[in-house]
């Protein structure tokens, strides 16, 4: 007889990070000039009952008939990734993306946000399967190609933070099958190169870096030539993406280099969050009386800059015991994924771990001015409805590998 329990740490701590976040979203929401903002911690109310209807489904869902339904599953969401390019509206602070399902004005949710989890099943069944981690760079190739079609058009919508999210999905993917680091590095390399191509200094230094790196390694002779003549091509193409970049992208871009080139618009958010995060000092100013968000100096204090009420109103001590608890969270799901019965499963959980770190790193760096704004949420405390249902629905299907898993063991024991 199989004996299964729930993972109470697990559910213990998504249950304390959806309560602190709630809180959050409320005093986010208390400013001195009366606003729209003051509500929302009612409506992620609703998104969170939802959230957890949609958690237990998932965890009833089999993970050999999810496995099944894995390609309609991403199939779906790439069509709908799709539709936004026509029938995508913007809102908030992202008013001029085509980030939204629209249907007679009503803004349905953002198709992004579930691509992800469509994007990590698929990735799941597809590096699961294998019986031998990829050896090379072409037999990561077919990863590749499922994270490249919602990336492209998650990029045209535009919205680059969420597209960021699935290059992270793939790299966090082909490391948990087993690629080798050094294949990874070779792999991100044309990432680098782009980043660095403004700089010709900075390019030029990473070029000979990579020849150096590249005859070290000993790739295949073709991948080697491949990635070489790619990474110098980079040099040309970061001009000509920066012409294709909005104009608002491209003054974020120079915003965070120097928030004072633009101080009050698009480096008004930079500036305004490290004010809020320093003036909290050690302990904060108290719950609920944040001097940037009750005057309305902080953007989107309840969506992207969630986390600088934090910082504001509870001092470092608060913005740490947030990171650990969010800390302990990941924990708990690599946790899982090494324990799990099988490698579709372990990939799944892995995939989950990656999409949620990806979020919290890029959110707080950019609330902290050292990355650049790109408008993704922060897990469990940021409002919107996407997200908190992908993170819900994610957390479901976590909870029934742990559970599946542990009926294993115990058959084993």
């Amino acid at each position: 007889m199989e004996r299964h329990y729930f993972d109470k740490s697990l559910i213990a701590l998504t249950l304390i990070l959806v309560l602190v976040g709630l809180a959050t979203l409320y005093s986010a929401g208390q400013t001195d000039v009366p606003s729209a903002v003051s509500k929302v911690w009612q409506k992620q109310l609703v998104w969170i009952g939802l959230g957890i209807v949609l958690a237990v489904a998932s965890f009833r869902l089999s993970p050999r008939l999810l496995e099944w339904l894995v390609p309609g599953i991403y199939a779906a969401a790439i069509a709908l990734l799709a539709m936004t390019l026509f029938v995508g509206v913007g809102a908030g602070t992202a008013a001029g993306t085509k980030s939204w399902i629209s249907i007679f004005g009503v803004r349905l949710g953002q198709p992004a946000e579930l691509a992800k989890l469509a994007t990590i099943l698929m990735l799941a069944r597809m590096l699961g399967g294998r019986r031998h981690p990829p050896a090379g760079i072409w037999e990561a190739l077919p990863a590749g190609i499922v994270v490249a079609i919602p990336f492209m058009l998650v990029a045209l919508q535009p919205d680059l933070g969420s597209a960021i999210v699935f290059i992270a999905l793939l790299f966090g993917a082909l490391y948990w099958a087993g690629l080798k680091p050094s294949l990874l590095l070779l792999l991100l390399s044309p990432g680098i190169s782009l980043l660095l191509a403004f700089s010709t200094i900075s390019w030029g230094i990473w070029i000979v870096f990579l020849t150096g790196f590249i005859l070290l390694t000993r790739p295949h002779l073709v991948e080697g030539l491949a990635l070489w003549f790619t990474n110098a091509s980079m040099g040309i193409l970061a001009f000509s993406l920066w012409e294709q970049l909005q104009p608002y992208q491209q003054k974020r871009l120079l915003s965070f280099l120097n928030p004072d080139v633009d101080p009050r618009a698009t480096g008004w958010h930079i500036i305004q969050s490290k004010i809020a995060v320093g003036s909290g000092g050690l302990i904060g100013v108290g719950f609920g009386e944040g001097h940037q968000k009750r005057l309305a100096f902080l953007p989107a204090q309840h969506t992207d800059f969630v986390y600088s009420v934090i910082g504001e109103e509870f001092g470092f001590l608060g913005v740490l015991a947030t990171l650990v608890l969010l800390a302990l969270l990941i924990l708990a799901l690599i946790r899982i994924a090494r324990k799990a019965s099988d490698p579709f499963s372990s990939m799944l959980v892995a995939g989950v771990a990656t999409m949620l770190l990806t979020h919290i790193v890029v959110n707080v760096g950019m609330t902290i001015g050292v990355m650049p704004i790109t408008g993704i949420p922060l897990p469990f405390f940021s409002y919107g409805g996407s997200f908190m249902l992908t993170c819900c629905i994610a957390i479901g299907l976590t909870m029934r590998v742990s559970w599946d898993s542990q009926g294993l063991r115990y058959l084993n024991a």
